[in-house]
Formats: structure tokens, C-alpha cells, sequence
């Protein structure tokens, strides 16, 4: 069966993990994943991934991060979805927690975070929010 939302896909999959407290979880390979955990990884919401080859499809191999036994990543949470996209402009990108989490938007310069996305003055789609 063919997934209609693959950024959705790989988000509920790093939040169920994280409920049954796992270390590591496996999901399909694609560059827009790979852009988002970049951002992840380097807002220090993931420890890492890495790019594997399994069964001849590439996987990504996310490594979790747990602070003192519990979960980094709070609340992870689709914004736009295939249905309903969201889009903002420089000016209108919404704090999370009032700053205390972030956005990861898709903007003409790339998948990046709102902080950077404001610094760049770009907007873009609102991928999901993460707290």
C-alpha cells in the first residue's frame, strides 16, 4: 500500500518509538526526511541517523534522544498535510511555546527551522512543529 503522507509516515513512527521507549527507529528513505532530521538533529531534538541499505531500498536509521529517562521530543505534530497545505510568510511564522519549541518550514532556501527561516527572512510551508 503506497503512503500518501511520507513526512507524516516518518514523524508518527519517531513518536510511537519514543512511547515504548526505543533507541533507534527505521524508516523509508527520502530527501525531504533526510532535510527534516537534519534540522531535528541539529536543534538537538535526535541524536543522529544514518543511511542504510536494507532488502535493496535505502532506510534511515534515526537514532532517539532521551533526557534522564524521558523522551527530548515532547510533541512532534504534522502542520500541513497532503489535504491542507499551510504556508506563511516571513513576517506571520507562529512561535511554538513562545520559542521554546520549533517549526521546520520548507522555504525557496531549503528545509530549515523558523529561527533560521526569520534570520533568512524567507517563508515557506509549515512541515510540523516540534516541542
Amino acid at each position: 500500500m503506497a503512503i500518501s503522507d511520507p513526512l507524516g509516515d516518518m514523524l508518527t513512527r519517531i513518536r510511537n518509538a519514543q512511547m515504548r521507549g526505543m533507541d533507534k527507529v527505521v524508516t523509508p528513505a527520502s530527501k525531504l526526511r533526510s532535510r527534516v532530521l537534519d534540522v531535528l538533529m541539529s536543534e538537538g531534538f535526535i541524536r543522529g541517523y544514518t543511511e542504510i541499505e536494507k532488502d535493496g531500498h535505502k532506510h534511515i536509521d534515526i537514532e532517539l534522544k532521551y533526557y534522564e529517562g524521558s523522551p527530548v521530543i515532547s510533541e512532534i505534530r504534522r502542520v500541513s498535510k497532503p489535504g491542507r497545505r499551510v504556508y506563511s510568510s516571513r513576517s506571520d511564522i507562529p512561535l511554538v511555546r513562545n520559542g521554546l519549541g520549533i517549526s521546520i518550514l520548507s522555504t525557496s532556501k531549503g528545509v530549515m527551522s523558523d529561527n533560521v527561516a526569520r534570520t533568512e527572512n524567507v517563508g515557506g510551508e509549515i512541515l510540523c512543529r516540534v516541542f
